[in-house]
C-alpha cells in the first residue's frame, strides 16, 4: 500500500510567475484561473513597486525642470491676464516641495492602483455572472491582478525613456493623436499596446475561470473596460480642471 503525498500549497509570493505570464500568457493565465486560493499579492506588489519608481523618477525630473525655470504652461496661456500668469508662476514655485512632488502623487497612484483593481475585479465578476459565468470573486481578483502585469513593463520602459530623455512624458499612450478635445485626450492617454495586452489576458482569464465562450468573454471584458475608461477619463478631466483653477493663486 502506497501513501500519496498531499499537494504542496501554493506560495502567496511567486515572482517567477511574472515572467511566465508575460512570456507564456495563455497557459499561465489558464492555470491561475483554475486556482482557488488567493495569488494576487505578487502582481499587486510588482505593480506598486513600478508605480513607486515611476513617480520617483518623474517627480525628480519635474523638480529639476522647475529649478531650471522650465515650467509647462497650460493651454491658452497667451490669453491669460498678467495677474493670472503671475499667480500661476507663484503657485508653481510654492508647489515644489517634497509633499507636492513625491508624496501626494505616490499616494494618489497607489490609491488608484489598488482601488481600481478592486472596482475592476468586482465589475468584471458581475458582468461575467450576468453572462452566465460560474467564477468566484476570488478568481476575479487573481485574474485582474495578473492580467495587469503588462503595465509593470510599461512603467519600466517609461522610466528608461524619462532617464534617457531627461524629461517627463508629455503625451502618454495615444493622446498625441487626440487634437484639442480634452475628454478624448484623457481616454487616449490610457490606451496603448500594454492596455490591449492586458485586455487579451483578461479575456483569456475570464473565459477559462468562468467557463464563458470566447465571444461572451470578449463582450463582458470590453463593456466593463469601456465603462472604466469613461469613468477614469471623466475624473481625470475634472481633476485637471480643478487643478487649473486652484493654481491660479498660491495655496499658501
Amino acid at each position: 500500500m502506497t501513501e500519496s503525498n498531499p499537494p504542496k500549497p501554493l506560495s502567496r509570493f511567486n515572482f517567477a510567475r511574472i515572467l511566465e505570464v508575460l512570456l507564456q500568457p495563455q497557459r499561465t493565465i489558464a492555470e491561475i484561473a483554475g486556482e482557488s486560493n488567493s495569488t494576487w499579492l505578487t502582481p499587486m506588489l510588482a505593480l506598486s513597486l513600478s508605480a513607486f519608481l515611476s513617480v520617483l523618477v518623474s517627480g525628480y525630473l519635474a523638480s529639476r525642470a522647475a529649478l531650471m525655470g522650465e515650467v509647462t504652461l497650460p493651454r491658452d496661456w497667451q490669453y491669460w491676464t498678467p495677474d493670472m500668469q503671475n499667480n500661476y508662476m507663484q503657485a508653481q514655485q510654492s508647489m515644489q516641495g517634497t509633499v507636492f512632488v513625491y508624496v501626494i502623487p505616490l499616494v494618489l497612484a497607489l490609491i488608484g492602483l489598488w482601488l481600481g483593481w478592486l472596482i475592476l475585479s468586482g465589475l468584471l465578476h458581475l458582468g461575467s455572472t450576468l453572462l452566465g459565468g460560474r467564477g468566484s470573486m476570488q478568481s476575479a481578483l487573481n485574474i485582474v491582478a495578473w492580467a495587469n502585469l503588462p503595465f509593470v513593463l510599461r512603467d519600466v520602459l517609461r522610466i528608461i525613456f524619462m532617464l534617457l530623455a531627461g524629461h517627463t512624458i508629455v503625451s502618454p499612450g495615444l493622446s498625441g493623436f487626440s487634437g484639442s478635445v480634452a475628454f478624448i485626450t484623457q481616454i487616449l492617454s490610457r490606451v496603448d499596446v500594454f492596455f490591449l495586452w492586458s485586455v487579451i489576458l483578461l479575456i483569456i482569464g475570464f473565459g477559462a475561470a468562468d467557463g464563458l465562450p470566447r465571444n461572451k468573454a470578449i463582450i463582458g471584458v470590453a463593456v466593463v473596460l469601456l465603462l472604466m475608461l469613461l469613468m477614469q477619463s471623466g475624473l481625470g478631466m475634472l481633476s485637471s480642471t480643478i487643478s487649473g483653477l486652484a493654481v491660479q493663486r498660491p495655496p499658501f
